[in-house]
């Protein structure tokens, strides 16, 4: 080998980001375990970021444009996912197809649910949803207005953050989700490094699969997690937005989580942030290769390389466009319970807590708040499921010269990220899961199915579905070669 070809992509690009904070004693239980239902302050800001990328012929309209928008949040249900979207494609006249919305599933951030509005500090759940999408719908806007042609050039880094959940706990013979130090974990830190015509930053990009289930419990701050100190360092290093992608990471967490110490959460992100500044600073100039150029005699003999422009071609090869938006029917899970029995066992719950906490037993209290929190959001999942004996996913693909970046809705373990990279190695693959409304739930690989273990237990769609969504993207993407 005699050259190094790094991925590229040239296109029109812009970023726009915004506060999303929501009020500080707004409703934020995320966890079963939780105690509080009110948050009781803030750790770090939450931001909301609209990424505007469009084919670099600036005539080829709006067919060939993808609005991102990724939000410092966990989920969104599908209501609430639908009213976002139409509220930004009203405002802003860009068709709701071309919109894209990604969470960073942070855990810290409470469960922005209208059907919470009814428990504490749940009041305020509405109109911080206004909100969100009116800053959302500015922020289009703004991104829109300063589109403008860009190089993007992507590289890999590794963080070993992330560690497999998993856990058998042998004595109680159970799975538990949480660090399992045995199991294999995807350490690739996926960078993207963004310039304008002039050579500027315009942004630096982290897309990286770890779940932000740093925070737990014990902690009523509201927080993105460790993407707060993720951002803060890449920021003040590059003097640019940082915008992170959580990738394939249903199986992925810290290795040190379910705290309640917002100094852990730091740490966690000032790791990965300095993982992504390493790769960051080895990207080479946009529009060039690395070349060997020959040997040079000296005490040895050497040899020579070189950066080197590329051809008008090759840069025009760069700026290659195609999206493509489909909605991937999945089968149902077989034997889903009825809302009928979810709300029976969810009143026995709530019955069972009454009598502990009665009776003097606060780990058994506990323990049945938990269970009626589980209970409450398989409801909620069971009334937003469309109709139907199959789960459209939602999949949003789109290509830009050496790239391609893929939006899919659900928590899919991380063989979806590695198998497609192993497919086309010499391609960057940006992958953000988590995309549109949460109806998906999980989607683990077919194997782990009947085992117990927690994202089988309540994956909607049945063994198998993974492996689709993979075989049906990977086609795409050869089509789109």
């Amino acid at each position: 080998m005699t050259q190094l070809e790094t991925p590229q992509s040239r296109c029109r690009f812009a970023l726009a980001w915004g506060d999303i904070t929501p009020p500080a004693n707004i409703y934020h239980r995320m966890w079963g375990a939780a105690k509080h239902e009110r948050a009781t302050g803030i750790h770090r800001p939450l931001r909301a970021t609209v990424t505007v990328f469009e084919a670099a012929e600036e005539s080829a309209g709006t067919g060939a444009r993808q609005i991102l928008l990724a939000l410092d949040h966990c989920v969104l249900g599908a209501v609430e996912h639908q009213q976002l979207v139409a509220h930004i494609a009203q405002a802003t006249g860009q068709p709701p197809e071309n919109i894209l919305v990604v969470f960073s599933h942070t855990h810290g951030a409470g469960l922005m649910g209208l059907e919470r509005a009814s428990l504490p500090g749940g009041d305020l759940i509405p109109g911080y949803l206004r909100s969100v999408a009116e800053c959302a719908a500015g922020l289009v806007k703004e991104a829109l207005a300063k589109l403008a042609p860009a190089d993007i050039v992507y590289g890999n880094g590794r963080c070993n953050l992330a560690a497999h959940r998993d856990f058998w706990d042998a004595e109680r013979q159970l799975w538990a989700c949480g660090f399992n130090p045995t199991g294999p974990a995807d350490d690739t830190v996926l960078v993207a490094r963004v310039t304008g015509a002039d050579g500027k930053l315009l942004a630096s990009i982290v897309n990286y699969a770890c779940h932000p289930t740093t925070l737990a419990w014990d902690n009523t701050l509201i927080s993105p997690d460790y993407i707060g100190a993720l951002r803060e360092v890449v920021e003040r290093e590059t003097g640019a937005p940082c915008l992170f992608l959580q990738g394939a990471s249903a199986e992925l967490g810290p290795v040190e989580g379910f705290v309640g110490d917002a100094a852990v959460a730091d740490r966690n992100g000032q790791q990965l942030a300095y993982a992504a500044l390493s790769a960051l600073t080895a990207l080479p100039a946009a529009g060039t290769r690395f070349r060997y150029t020959g040997p040079v005699v000296s005490g040895a003999t050497l040899g020579a390389w070189a950066h080197e422009p590329l051809s008008a071609e090759e840069l025009t090869a760069k700026s290659a466009w195609h999206v493509e938006r489909w909605n991937e029917p999945l089968p149902h899970r077989p034997g889903q319970p009825t809302a009928g029995l979810v709300e029976a066992e969810l009143k026995q719950f709530q019955a069972d807590e009454e009598t502990a906490r009665a009776a003097g037993e606060p780990a058994k209290a506990a323990d049945c708040r938990a269970m009626a929190e589980r209970k409450r959001r398989l409801l909620h999942r069971l009334s937003q499921l469309p109709p139907g004996d199959k789960f459209p996913l939602q999949v949003t693909l789109w290509r830009m010269g050496d790239a391609f970046w893929l939006g899919v809705q659900g928590e899919f373990y991380s063989v979806l990220q590695t198998e497609l990279r192993r497919r086309f190695p010499d391609k960057a693959i940006v992958v953000a899961t988590i995309a549109a409304d949460w109806g998906a739930s999980y989607l683990p690989p077919r194997e782990l199915y009947g085992t117990g273990i927690y994202q089988e237990t309540i994956a909607v769609v049945a063994p198998g579905s993974l492996e689709q969504v993979i075989d049906a993207v990977a086609q795409r993407m050869e089509e789109m070669q």
